[in-house]
């Protein structure tokens, strides 16, 4: 496949949109909100989170593009694009129902849901293209700890 490279930023700033989103509905509540809750002793500072979270959209963005590159040859490309938004809207959630709505309980429920749909999302880019399912690995990592920090403030508050 030849390269497309609009296609490409396309894919990036989609994913990237998504993370600024979740940035802004973040933003008061790091600084007010955040600070106040307890949190366990294995809780990341707060530098990291920004850095991780633009390496893993740049990966997300680089994965839908090699799934998109490959779309003619997808007899359910409307059903591989209606999972990946999926798991895109539920990775946005996440940031809007923990840190705008303070609801860490129901935050904690909806990375849950978010889990499953980073696999069966994972799954299916693999069955499109290996590097695609591949590169989704560190993204499930990262929200897996995410999880388990999301229950451990949850239990400590």
């Amino acid at each position: 496949m030849k390269f497309k490279p609009v296609a490409f930023v396309i894919n990036i700033a989609i994913t990237l949109g998504i993370g600024a989103l979740g940035a802004w509905a973040t933003l008061q509540s790091v600084k007010t909100w955040y600070p106040t809750l307890k949190k366990p002793s294995f809780n990341p500072p707060d530098w990291l989170f920004r850095p991780v979270w633009t390496m893993l959209y740049i990966l997300i963005g680089i994965a839908a593009y090699l799934v998109w590159i490959k779309r003619d040859k997808i007899v359910h490309f409307p059903r591989t694009v209606a999972i990946y938004l999926i798991q895109l809207i539920l990775n946005l959630g996440w940031s809007f129902i923990f840190f705008y709505l303070h609801e860490v309980g129901f935050a904690l429920a909806e990375i849950i849901l978010l889990l499953i749909f980073i696999v069966i999302n994972a799954v299916m880019f693999y069955k499109i293209n290996k590097w695609a399912g591949l590169i989704f690995i560190p993204y499930f990592i990262w929200v897996s700890f995410a999880t388990i920090l999301t229950y451990n403030i949850f239990m400590l508050n």
